[in-house]
């Protein structure tokens, strides 16, 4: 089974040769044998006709008449003798000996005594001296023709000649008399049908490749829809899926469509109420700092704005991680080198040293600001709990752009890499109080990742430490899109 398509479209083409071509082969199988059973019908007939019609005028004529006649009429394809005796018991078992009796039988009536002696392929038959001389006489009777021994007659063969399905039979005449006929003739066709072959194959290809349109014109929707819902998470202005096809694919595409559209209403309406959540929260913490000013207790205010502080970073970084995968930047061809050294200036500006290595080969298609902010995330997390050494390597290929973040920090145990990218989550929550952190870093670097339809894998680092590796595929750019963005 490991050799069978995938695809739905592999299987039903697959499934549709297979019992094309079986039908096809039998369908040949059955005409091919049809013709060589019609053949031997038409032959053998024709021979017992002959045969019937040169006895009927041996019976009529007398005996003194009959050796003219048989010079006469021993012409190709057929030889008589009047001089060989009746034998006994001397009827071919072969089924196309009884074949030919059967024939036999019927063109001269039931109630005449016929056997056929032999039906044998020849490749030539005796000179017309040899053919025209009396067989031999053994003890004053005249003995077989040497073509027949036994039940088969055994001809002389010469090479070159065209084979011949010789026929000895033997009839008996009204008055007595055994009359022996040895007859040629062409034996049912055994070459190549060629013509039958080709129309076979000239079906049998013309159908194949009828089904495999049908076959591409049903899936290919399927492809699409596909294709919709795997690019619905990066992108939910796409156009609609035509809805078009077969009823039931076409039912499919509405039902996508009246999906994307109620998911971009939804999105809509969540950054609506982000709109209007991050305007009353701050009106509020404007008021509060306003009336701090008529607090003497330095100590309290100064613990108060720290609180005030706090607030307004947690309130930015949900605002921040709600919008990460939706945001409303432009993507442009970016240039991927400026962008890495801009983000290792400002971490080196926060005391951090970051050393680079490898570069990127072309700009990559990114929405620049976010990218950004990735980037800045994976390295202030590697600043913060590696030790500020930080080793950043960019490796490109064809398919994929990749951004590996190293530090030499304790790492992450491996059990607990998938929960880290959860929003809020830290795995020592003292950190927060000299760090400020909110535990949204990794999940919007996450979040604006995939909202490039690349991701961010966490990974041990030989010598101890971590490696955050962030992967962006090298998507086609868009048509709309001319320049590139220096983003240092």
């Amino acid at each position: 089974m490991r050799f069978l398509p995938r695809t739905l479209f592999g299987q039903i083409l697959l499934a549709l040769l297979v019992g094309l071509l079986a039908a096809q082969a039998l369908g040949a199988w059955l005409m091919i044998d049809d013709r060589l059973r019609l053949a031997g019908r038409v032959l053998g007939g024709y021979a017992a006709q002959r045969i019937a019609g040169i006895v009927s005028l041996l019976d009529e004529a007398v005996p003194a008449e009959r050796a003219r006649l048989v010079q006469a009429l021993s012409v190709p394809p057929t030889r008589i003798s009047l001089h060989e005796a009746w034998r006994e018991g001397g009827q071919a078992s072969a089924e196309e000996a009884r074949a030919f009796a059967g024939f036999l039988r019927q063109a001269l009536g039931q109630q005449r005594e016929v056997q056929v002696l032999s039906v044998v392929l020849s490749r030539t038959s005796r000179s017309r001296e040899d053919r025209d001389k009396p067989p031999p006489m053994v003890n004053g009777a005249a003995q077989p023709n040497a073509d027949v021994r036994g039940e088969e007659a055994q001809p002389r063969k010469r090479p070159g000649r065209l084979p011949l399905l010789l026929v000895v039979a033997q009839v008996k005449l009204a008055d007595g008399a055994v009359a022996t006929f040895r007859h040629a003739l062409p034996p049912p066709p055994s070459d190549r049908p060629l013509r039958l072959i080709a129309l076979v194959a000239i079906t049998g290809l013309s159908v194949a490749l009828l089904a495999g349109w049908t076959v591409r014109r049903l899936t290919r929707p399927l492809a699409t829809l596909a294709d919709a819902a795997t690019g619905l998470a990066r992108n939910l202005d796409q156009p609609p899926l035509p809805e078009s096809g077969p009823a039931e694919v076409s039912r499919a595409a509405r039902a996508f469509n009246a999906m994307q559209r109620e998911l971009k209403l939804y999105v809509e309406t969540r950054a609506q109420a982000l709109a209007g959540v991050s305007h009353d929260l701050r009106l509020p913490l404007t008021r509060v700092r306003l009336r701090l000013e008529r607090i003497s207790d330095q100590a309290v205010k100064r613990s108060i704005e720290s609180d005030l502080d706090d607030m307004e970073r947690m309130i930015a970084s949900t605002l921040d991680y709600l919008r990460a995968g939706a945001s409303s930047e432009a993507a442009v061809r970016t240039n991927l080198n400026a962008l890495v050294e801009g983000v290792a200036e400002d971490m080196e500006a926060l005391g951090a040293q970051v050393r680079l290595h490898g570069k990127a080969d072309a700009p990559l298609s990114v929405r620049p600001q976010a990218l950004r902010r990735c980037l800045a995330n994976l390295m202030d997390n590697a600043r913060q709990y590696g030790g500020n050494e930080v080793d950043v390597t960019v490796i490109d290929s064809t398919a994929a752009l990749t951004i590996r973040v190293e530090d030499r920090g304790p790492g992450i145990p491996a059990a607990e890499r998938a929960r880290v990218f959860e929003p809020y989550v830290r795995l020592d929550p003292s950190r927060a109080k000299h760090t400020g952190g909110t535990g949204l870093g990794l999940a919007i670097a996450r979040a604006i990742a995939r909202a490039h339809g690349g991701d961010i894998t966490l990974a041990d680092r030989a010598g101890g430490g971590l490696v955050a590796t962030l992967s962006l595929p090298r998507h086609e750019v868009p048509a709309d899109v001319s320049s590139t963005v220096d983003s240092s």
